[in-house]
């Protein structure tokens, strides 16, 4: 694993910059062409960040290998792409973190709700030792190779009504990701999870289905979540973020070389959406006030004591040591 935030923001924000959004999108064609699959919208940094590996690939592999990214489920669900890893008929993907657990559930721990102080902390955690080795854990249980971590956003709690304590969830019927950890934190706070693919999200907000769902800010104006709710409460629950992991037959299939190029290339896409997802989550929150939406300011202190005192109960998927070994990052920096 070779991500580190150093200076490649400039370069991969530039070239993520220059491109329409859309997909799948190949500037141009490679011997062999890997699908880049994930959930999210085109319009979005994850997505325009990868499609930018396509030329870096090409040239630094002499066009052995270029990329395709599909966005927006089409090659499937969160679950179906994690699946479709091992079995060769996606080569990368972008997941969560709560769903490559399903898989090895210490990895698991970087998605779970209050485990971060704050963006240092998440950011200390990525470039750590203890990273290291639960991405290799993962390997060693899948033999997928994860590669990088991009910032997905702290995750936020939409809804109908003003969410400002814990007791303001007390029975909301709130739509959380298909993966068991993402229950935690509703759990906690007496709400009633109801798991629904995120393709399905607004129909099920716009017919009621669900009272509410969480995102981070950026998620919820490009999957327009604002427009079938009155409410963004900024409960900054879940700092997260994505995994990009390349499956275990492709990174298996290449030489070290072009191993070393994707990375590369993979690494940059990583830093590219980091980037710009902190860029908007700066500027949304008036944004969205402009629009007509109540974003509602929260004492966060109530829900963190509600949720630690689940951390290393029945749901967790992690050992006290590796716990202990996440909350000490960065302490003495």
């Amino acid at each position: 694993m070779t991500l580190k935030l150093t200076h490649t923001i400039a370069l991969a924000t530039t070239a993520a910059a220059a491109l329409t959004a859309g997909g799948p999108v190949a500037a141009q064609e490679a011997d062999r062409m890997l699908k880049w699959a994930h959930v999210y919208e085109a319009s979005e940094p994850y997505h325009t960040c990868a499609v930018a590996a396509h030329d870096e690939l090409v040239e630094a592999t002499e066009g052995r290998y270029g990329i395709e990214v599909f966005p927006a489920s089409s090659l499937g669900k969160e679950v179906d792409i994690n699946e479709g890893l091992g079995l060769g008929t996606v080569d990368i993907i972008y997941t969560g973190q709560l769903f490559a657990g399903r898989a090895y559930g210490p990895i698991a721990i970087g998605g779970a709700p209050y485990m971060f102080r704050d963006y240092e902390h998440w950011d200390a955690f990525r470039n750590s030792d203890l990273f290291e080795e639960l991405s290799q854990g993962y390997t060693d249980a899948t033999g997928n190779h994860i590669e990088s971590l991009t910032y997905y956003g702290n995750r936020h709690v939409t809804s109908n009504k003003p969410i400002t304590a814990p007791g303001d969830m007390e029975g909301l019927k709130i739509r959380v990701p298909n993966a068991p950890l993402y229950m935690m934190f509703p759990e906690a706070v007496g709400a009633n999870p109801t798991p629904i693919a995120f393709a399905e999200v607004y129909l099920a907000l716009q017919q009621g289905t669900v009272d509410a769902q969480e995102n981070p800010l950026p998620t919820i104006q490009a999957k327009k979540f604002y427009e079938v709710q009155s409410d963004i409460n900024l409960t900054g629950h879940i700092t997260d973020a994505l995994l990009t992991i390349v499956g275990g037959p492709t990174w298996g299939s290449m030489d070290a070389a072009d191993q070393e190029a994707l990375s590369a290339a993979i690494d940059n896409a990583a830093v590219c959406a980091t980037e710009a997802i902190r860029n908007q989550e700066a500027e949304l929150a008036d944004w969205f006030r402009e629009q007509g939406v109540n974003v509602n300011e929260v004492d966060r202190g109530p829900f963190i004591e509600a949720v630690k005192a689940m951390h290393m109960g029945d749901m967790a998927t992690w050992d006290q040591e590796t716990y202990d070994r996440l909350q000490a990052i960065g302490q003495d920096s």
